[in-house]
């Protein structure tokens, strides 16, 4: 079946070479009472050598073969003939077959260079983030393994006696460690959606001031240590949007927060309703839905600021451990919705960021009336 295809792909390119050759010749011949051969043969050799970018060396062979005959035949005294009355234009005309089949041999191989190079650059990027991937999920996914073991084998041991206080405690540290390895897999199968398209938001009426705190709640463990202010009107309407994605927007968003600001550290998270504001980055899209995380922790690195969305990416001086990708799914679940996410540093210190859904609202006011 492939060779099938590859013989199919080969009687193409060469019908391309010969179809090329012949339009240009053909629309020179309509005119060629009143421009000289030599234009003719410029305008053949271009044609050489744009062919040569994208088609298999012996079309190219053949292009220019083609080219310097119908340059002879069509376009040098006397015509409908292979003959040539003076050297000067045989001259010509082996030069301009010299000079069009180098031309496409070398771009050709600049071309088939070039390919080589490149695969050579994605195969040696693919490794460095391969081996990041590998090194950022031997720690995240080690760490909660190894203290879920460690945990089962203290509660599950014979020899060592412990207490109803102690027993709970390890219980707790089970749980924490498998809400982390949850994350962490959660994170790896939303890039796999991301990276698959197959994300097709679910959109419905969500408040988000019930979906913030459910978050809150399930990162208890993790903010134990933060300030939390949550600054959401009482009145705010109910959002369209998909829960599940928004969810774990807020969610990786509060996370990241705890875990790369020192304790003590402020996290807000505020919610408004403006209308048909025009967003900072994107301003052709009005938004109406717009959530602010902010910290005054110890913010980004100006130089890395465009660089946290990306895949894979961690910061150069961040703590041991991560995946790099819970700001580049954040991304992909904004804009799946439509929305736009930005990220700047605070005035004093800290980071903001900023997510904007072009939102449909339903009047949480008028419901209660009714």
């Amino acid at each position: 079946m492939k060779s099938s295809l590859d013989q199919i792909q080969k009687k193409k390119q060469y019908l391309i070479s010969v179809l090329s050759v012949l339009a240009v010749a053909s629309m020179c011949l309509f005119v060629r009472s009143f421009i000289d051969y030599k234009f003719v043969g410029y305008l053949l050799m271009v044609v050489v050598t744009l062919l040569a970018t994208f088609l298999d060396i012996y079309p190219v062979l053949l292009s220019a073969f083609l080219s310097a005959l119908i340059l002879d035949f069509l376009f040098i005294v006397p015509y409908y003939t292979i003959h040539i009355n003076t050297v000067e234009d045989s001259l010509l005309l082996i030069l301009f077959f010299l000079i069009a089949l180098i031309n496409g041999v070398l771009s050709y191989k600049i071309r088939k260079t070039e390919r080589i190079v490149q695969k050579k650059e994605i195969r040696i990027n693919t490794m460095k983030l391969y081996n990041a991937l590998l090194d950022s999920l031997s720690h995240e996914l080690r760490t909660p393994i190894s203290t879920i073991m460690g945990a089962i084998d203290t509660i599950q041991s014979k020899t060592v006696i412990i207490s109803d206080e102690n027993r709970q405690k390890l219980y707790s540290e089970i749980e924490k460690a498998s809400l982390r390895l949850n994350h962490q897999v959660e994170n790896l199968l939303n890039m796999s959606r991301l990276e698959s398209g197959v994300i097709q938001p679910k959109m419905d009426w969500c408040d988000l001031k019930e979906l913030i705190y459910n978050v809150l709640g399930h990162l208890k463990e993790d903010l134990q240590f933060h300030k939390i202010v949550v600054n959401v009107n009482d009145n705010l309407p109910l959002f369209k949007l998909d829960y599940g994605l928004t969810e774990q927007i807020i969610y990786n968003l509060i996370f990241n927060a705890s875990q790369y600001t020192p304790k003590g550290a402020k996290i807000k998270i505020k919610v408004e309703y403006i209308p048909d504001v025009n967003f900072e980055n994107n301003p052709n899209k009005l938004m109406s839905c717009i959530i602010t995380i902010s910290d005054d922790g110890n913010g980004f690195p100006e130089a890395e600021i465009d660089k946290v969305f990306d895949k894979f990416y961690r910061l150069q001086n961040s703590k041991t451990g991560g995946t790099g990708l819970g700001l580049s799914i954040v991304k992909g679940f904004v804009e799946a919705q439509n929305g736009t996410i930005t990220l700047e540093n605070g005035e004093e210190r800290g980071c903001i960021f900023k997510i904007g859904f072009p939102a449909l609202i339903m009047n949480t006011a008028a419901i209660s009336n009714e």
